[in-house]
């Protein structure tokens, strides 16, 4: 009887621990590095550029701020220093010259005492939060001043040159939109449950969110009939409105993040109460019968328009 040798080898166990391990420190690493790129993306782009402000402020104000004058005034080292670079450039004047004549000047030069500043500003580094907690005060100001009348009035006129200049015109209404769909609290757009249609075709199933009722023109012609947005891959606010009988909407119990989190992805992050065991095939039910089942958006015991006709000729031809 011959024995096979073993199929592990040192190469197979390394990439196997080797991606064990990016399975279990991946996914921290990249929420670190999200988290990090976006506070220093927050930091340069919006923080800095007031914190910039804030200074120049304060250097304005510093000769005449009795206060700040002498807190901020440039160091003895950083004056002496401001003149030996002046006499090596050639000053035909005596040391005691320049330290009579231009000390005071250098003294109270504003590039220096901006220099001075952000030493001094650097060195404490909780003063970078001034920029940053601006910032929040100032976007809570303009959401407060455009949720009045005359606010929405002149944010609507400013609206309006921006959707009239030659590049803004594409781009805004695409990027309102998709901040609008984030953010907006005015006509959010809420999602009571996930459902699964049949689309775009018979057999192909696709998941989405129910948002209500359809429109009455609609309704004339389909009968009893739902909305459901499908979101597409892997950008989930946008993707396809469509119309479809409530019947034909199936419930799914999953929540609307799961159900995100499964349409950004591709269909690889499956909720834990959804996933199928390796090596076990679903059954199949039998398809419902349309009379019979609940139809989805509405109570139980609710009937609909259709069903309840159904039910009212039945009891006739019964006492009949």
């Amino acid at each position: 009887m011959t024995t096979t040798p073993s199929a592990r080898t040192f190469s197979s166990d390394f990439k196997r621990f080797f991606i064990r391990g990016l399975v279990v420190l991946l996914p921290s690493v990249l929420t670190l590095w999200i988290l990090v790129t976006a506070y220093k993306f927050v930091d340069n782009t919006i923080a800095e550029p007031i914190n910039r402000g804030v200074r120049l402020a304060i250097n304005n104000l510093a000769p005449h701020w009795g206060a700040l004058g002498p807190l901020l005034e440039p160091t003895n080292e950083a004056v002496e220093g401001e003149l030996n670079q002046r006499l090596a450039a050639g000053t035909e004047v005596t040391r005691a010259q320049v330290h009579n004549e231009l000390r005071e000047v250098i003294r109270t030069d504003s590039a220096l005492r901006r220099a001075t500043i952000k030493t001094w500003w650097d060195r404490r580094w909780y003063l970078n939060l001034i920029g940053l907690i601006i910032a929040i005060v100032a976007v809570y100001i303009a959401g407060r001043l455009l949720g009045g009348f005359f606010g929405r009035r002149i944010y609507r006129k400013v609206e309006g040159v921006i959707t009239t200049l030659p590049v803004f015109k594409q781009v805004y209404p695409y990027v309102k939109q998709v901040v609008d769909f984030l953010f907006s609290d005015e006509q959010p757009m809420k999602f009571s449950r996930v459902v699964v249609v049949q689309y775009p075709r018979k057999g192909i199933w696709s998941v989405g969110f129910l948002t209500g009722n359809t429109m009455k023109s609609i309704a004339r012609e389909s009968g009893d009939a739902v909305t459901v947005f499908i979101p597409s891959s892997p950008t989930p606010f946008t993707g396809y409105t469509i119309t479809v009988p409530r019947r034909e909407a199936i419930e799914v119990p999953i929540t609307v993040e799961q159900a995100i989190r499964f349409a950004v992805t591709g269909g690889v992050l499956v909720p834990d109460n959804q996933l199928i065991p390796e090596g076990v095939t679903p059954q199949i039910p039998p398809p419902p019968d349309a009379t019979q089942s609940e139809p989805v958006g509405l109570p139980k015991g609710h009937k609909t328009p259709e069903a309840a006709s159904s039910a009212d000729t039945e009891t006739q031809h019964g006492a009949g």
